[in-house]
């Protein structure tokens, strides 16, 4: 009996030995084809041009997804037009001018995609509480500011002002109240022409007109 069972664990002890190389080299095998595979697709969307790249991952505007807007509220020009001149305090000031110097030649979809950010900076506790502190935050202090226009030494002129009148109308709606429905949350974003360290960090949640939008992961007590 003592022999058999000796035989028994000196093959299944072989038997092993056969196996787990086996296994491993079948694991190093399946990692050198997803590895390839994914270098293929890489390469792929490499020669996709970026204005066809963006059409395929930007979503459709709110309306024609069904997102439920404030009463009646459309992103167009011709919705925007309709609506009375603006006018505001400091704040409304800041966002105006915000978004006049970022997003002015966006759809009006991409203006109030760009006015979202600024709102949920506000709300956010990391960021000051107020437009005027987040839109000019950092200003004055070399490559520290969060809105380029505030400290690329250009002076902030209005030159046009049809495209003053459209901003300022957004920033009114987002101050009084306009629903938030376009970029899930987002408190960054940049332009598709340039590629930011931080953009490979903060988890992307959108791609309206010229932008990426992206939100800021939340630290909690186990991170």
């Amino acid at each position: 009996m003592m022999i058999l069972k000796a035989l028994r664990a000196t093959f299944f002890v072989a038997l092993l030995s056969f196996f787990v190389p086996a296994a491993a080299a079948a694991d190093e095998v399946l990692t050198s084809r997803l590895g390839a595979l994914l270098g293929q697709e890489r390469q792929a969307l490499a020669v996709v041009p970026d204005n066809r790249l963006a059409a395929l991952t930007s979503l459709p505007p709110a309306d024609e997804r069904g997102v439920s807007t404030k009463a009646g509220i459309r992103y167009d020009r011709a919705f925007l037009a309709a609506q009375p001149a603006a006018d505001g305090g400091d704040q409304w000031q800041c966002l105006s001018e915000a978004l006049y110097f970022e997003a002015r030649g966006e759809s009006v979809e991409g203006m109030f995609a760009v006015g979202e950010v600024i709102m949920n900076r506000v709300d956010s506790n990391i960021f000051p509480d107020t437009l005027c502190s987040v839109i000019n935050q950092g200003t004055g202090r070399k490559y520290a500011c969060q809105f380029t226009y505030t400290c690329d030494g250009l002076a902030e002129t209005i030159g046009e002002p049809r495209a003053w009148e459209r901003v300022g109308k957004v920033a009114r709606m987002l101050i009084d109240g306009a629903p938030r429905v376009l970029t899930s949350g987002a408190t960054h974003y940049h332009t598709k022409a340039v590629n930011p360290s931080w953009a490979r960090v903060y988890p992307r949640t959108t791609s309206i007109g010229s932008h990426y939008f992206y939100r800021k992961p939340t630290r909690t007590a186990s991170n």
